[in-house]
């Protein structure tokens, strides 16, 4: 079992940054593909960016070139920077780990998620 906690939210104006964490417990994240997903009110949970052990990243083209995915096995924490916040960025930001490597996007492909960290965007 993993179990992964997300911080790092909160209200940032437009065209700002902000550096959401999540930390595992139970299990190394060496071990994980990590990820970050977010969803809107009333929207589905998309996906936004994936990490393997080795550094290998993939993002959705949504935020290609504004977020950026890492991780620190030896903290067994995982980082979303995002930069370049825009309204339509507000959502609950999700922290999710598979087991070994994936390059699924969806859902269903992450075995465990956290309870999520809220970002809203003023205009």
């Amino acid at each position: 079992q993993v179990q992964l906690v997300e911080s790092g939210g909160g209200l940032v104006q437009t065209g700002g940054s902000l550096r959401l964490s999540c930390v595992a417990s139970g299990r190394t994240i060496a071990d994980y593909t990590m990820a970050w997903f977010r969803q809107a009110p009333g929207k589905e949970r998309d996906f936004l960016a994936l990490n393997w052990r080795d550094g290998f990243t993939y993002y959705a083209n949504s935020v290609k070139g504004r977020f950026t995915i890492s991780r620190d096995n030896a903290k067994n924490t995982v980082y979303l920077q995002v930069n370049s916040l825009k309204p339509e960025d507000a959502a609950d930001y999700y922290c999710a780990a598979a087991r070994g490597r994936t390059s699924r996007t969806n859902v269903a492909g992450f075995d465990y998620w956290g309870q999520g960290t809220q970002v809203t965007v003023s205009s």
